[in-house]
């Protein structure tokens, strides 16, 4: 009976060396790419678009940070911005610390 069970071990251990290295390799290489199409492609397209939302930041712009505070920028240096908070208050805050703008969480929601 145990000649049986290692005979049997032998067997597919064999089969398993006989499969081409290119078919043991394809199942990594389908996991990569699902794993780009949910995950890292994404996140790429939601930096760039937050990106190209800090260039197009202009004085005057209402914006939240993303500790969420909300503030109107009246100043903009290169890594800096200064947000008016409430009453004359002023602080500056990293430029890539700004959430985004403060007109799209006050926007009425379209989609009822």
């Amino acid at each position: 009976m145990f000649d049986f069970i290692l005979s049997s071990a032998h067997a597919q251990t064999a089969a398993a060396s006989t499969q081409s290295p290119f078919l043991q390799f394809v199942p990594f290489v389908l996991i990569f790419v699902v794993m780009y199409f949910l995950m890292i492609r994404p996140q790429k397209k939601r930096m760039q678009e937050e990106q190209s939302f800090l260039n197009k930041l202009a004085h005057g712009d209402e914006v939240y940070t993303k500790s969420g505070i909300l503030g109107k920028v009246t100043a903009i240096a290169e890594k800096a911005v200064t947000l008016e908070i409430e009453n004359g208050a002023k602080m500056k805050i990293l430029k890539s610390h700004i959430g985004g703008s403060a007109a799209s969480i006050f926007a009425p929601d379209t989609k009822k």
